[in-house]
């Protein structure tokens, strides 16, 4: 039979006299403080009104804005379109008024610059289409399909002009030269060839590719080059009077995508998650590689100026670079990875396919006019400050006006004393990420009020565990650090009797251990530093020391010569 020590008390009401559990640590009871005022037995005890929390505020810096964030950012709320299956391909009309080619599924879409329904569709594909791309005077689209055809329409048509068979496999790259009057084309047959439009048949063949040919485009420079990309890691230069490639760089991933720059200088590839520039003029040296993405690359677009390059790639990004630096100057973010990227001649639109089918489209915001429009008439400035500026005189009665103060939770804890549910309160993961700041306020209020070790107690594994991960993680931040040493100090205190009783809590104590260790080597590398940067400025100070001792004596001798002389 347990006897307790208190017969005041209920045992499950008196934290003193209940037995404590084996996994439960408790507090002596501390020792009740006198009463600062003594009161008459009539006089109702006054207590003062609750001061909040006090968080500690922080600096933080502030997000660079630069020419590009303003202009990148002038993009209205874009418009969200569904598909019938990936885009693959997006491909906007060289000509006003700026049509733009979508190749999804069997289906090629011709959207108007602000429709959201297609005013065309071509949809002759037994399958899959592939790669709808437009001539430079807009009038012709030619497609690749899963059956391994090539087909070409009129834009103003239905049916295809032109069917050009010859591959064997899917034809994933179909582009027109820059003559107008000859297509090149790559597929899944490793083989790439060149085709007469006016009389449909083959021209030249080359098989130099080891694997599916994905990618490709001309040169505007010259009539007769165009560039082909692979997934044998390569991307080669052909030139139509020669049977063979005429350059061949090596990549180093599977190419997803090529870019030529227009002056035909300048040649982009991209593949895993590099996007790499080359010297096409010296033979194809590297001059750049970009690894701002964390998925694949998968496609490559320029601005009309072509000062900026964009990148779209599986992890959800579009990011844009300078040509000049080759540095990120802005960033798009999608809801989901991205296939395909177009940007309008005017740079007017652009346009983002998706693998869950969703055509994303931005429109820039239209410029403000500077020209005075009639607008209704307000009320006039000193209508709102009226009375503002009045200064009370001395015979005036002022009445304030209450002003109800909101706690947060913790502090309404804090207000009635519950000192663990106010730490429980801000332990919470939302708190713990975010605001970290308020965390350590209400650790440090607790420490003031002398009941943080109470508040730290009688804890189990899972809260401990979150504990631990918070003190492991912002003990090393100067600002925190203060308060974070007591809390870990008082922590290792209390739990070290039940160390080794779980893995959790003893991988955490691993993890503190661990980011203490390294601060303190890092605080003795830099304590040596500044000891051999005091020793320097030691030195400096010696010897200027010495200089000026050198020229007061110097100075002395020559008066005392001077004086003899006379």
């Amino acid at each position: 039979m347990t006897r307790y020590r208190c017969r005041r008390h209920l045992p499950s009401r008196c934290v003193a006299c209940a037995p404590s559990p084996p996994d439960l640590f408790l507090l002596p009871k501390p020792l009740p403080l006198p009463d600062p005022l003594p009161r008459s037995p009539g006089r109702p005890r006054v207590m003062a009104a609750y001061k909040p929390v006090v968080v500690q505020a922080c600096p933080k810096l502030g997000e660079k804005i630069t020419q590009d964030t303003l202009y990148w950012r002038g993009y209205k709320t874009p418009v969200q379109i569904k598909e019938f299956g990936a885009v693959n391909k997006i491909d906007f009309s060289p000509v006003p008024p700026y049509n733009y080619a979508v190749t999804a599924s069997s289906r090629i879409h011709i959207y108007g610059r602000y429709s959201q329904e297609p005013i065309k569709t071509f949809s002759r594909f037994r399958d899959a289409a592939y790669c709808a791309t437009y001539r430079d005077d807009g009038r012709l689209l030619a497609a690749g399909s899963e059956d391994g055809s090539i087909c070409l329409f009129d834009v103003s048509g239905k049916a295809p002009l032109r069917q050009f068979e010859g591959h064997t496999k899917p034809v994933h790259l179909v582009g027109f030269l820059s003559d107008k009057y000859r297509i090149f084309s790559g597929g899944d047959d490793y083989s790439s060839k060149l085709w007469d439009i006016p009389s449909a048949t083959e021209m030249i063949s080359y098989s130099e590719h080891t694997d599916y040919v994905r990618c490709g485009c001309a040169s505007k420079v010259n009539a007769d080059v165009f560039i082909t990309g692979s997934y044998d890691h390569t991307v080669k230069v052909f030139d139509a009077r020669t049977k063979s490639s005429v350059m061949t760089i090596e990549h180093g991933h599977p190419v997803e995508s090529v870019l030529l720059f227009p002056s035909g200088g300048l040649l982009v590839s991209a593949g895993g998650r590099y996007v790499k520039v080359w010297d096409v003029l010296k033979g194809g040296q590297l001059l750049v590689s970009l690894k701002n993405h964390h998925k694949t690359v998968t496609c490559l677009c320029l601005n009309s100026s072509g000062q900026r390059l964009l990148s779209g790639s599986l992890d959800r990004h579009v990011k844009i670079y300078s040509t000049t630096s080759y540095k990120v100057v802005h960033s798009f973010n999608y809801a989901t990875s991205i296939l395909s990227l177009a940007l309008s001649p005017e740079d007017e639109t652009i346009v983002v396919g998706m693998t869950n089918g969703v055509l994303n489209v931005k429109h820039r915001k239209p410029e403000e006019k500077n020209e005075n429009s009639q607008k209704k008439r307000q009320p006039a400035y000193r209508t709102y400050v009226k009375g503002r500026s009045y200064m009370p005189k001395q015979e005036d009665f002022c009445v304030s006006k209450p002003v109800k103060r909101v706690l947060r939770k913790y502090d309404k804890l804090l207000r009635s004393f519950q000192s663990s549910k106010a730490l429980d309160a801000v332990l919470e993961p939302p708190i713990m990420l975010h605001t970290p700041e308020v965390t350590v306020a209400v650790m440090q209020e607790l420490h003031r009020r002398g009941t943080l070790r109470s508040a730290l107690a009688g804890r189990d594994e899972k809260q401990v565990n979150l504990l631990l991960t918070f003190v492991a993680r912002r003990v090393i931040e100067p600002r925190f650090t203060s308060v974070l040493v007591i809390v870990a100090d008082m922590i290792t205190d209390i739990y070290q009797p039940v160390v080794g009783q779980s893995a959790i809590v003893d991988k955490q104590f691993l993890k503190l251990q661990q980011a203490i260790g390294k601060e303190i080597d890092y605080q003795e590398e830099l304590l040596e530093v500044l000891g051999m940067m005091d020793t320097l400025f030691a030195t400096f100070t010696k010897k200027r020391d010495t200089c000026l001792e050198e020229n007061k004596s110097n100075g002395v001798t020559e008066i005392i010569e001077t004086n003899r002389n006379y």
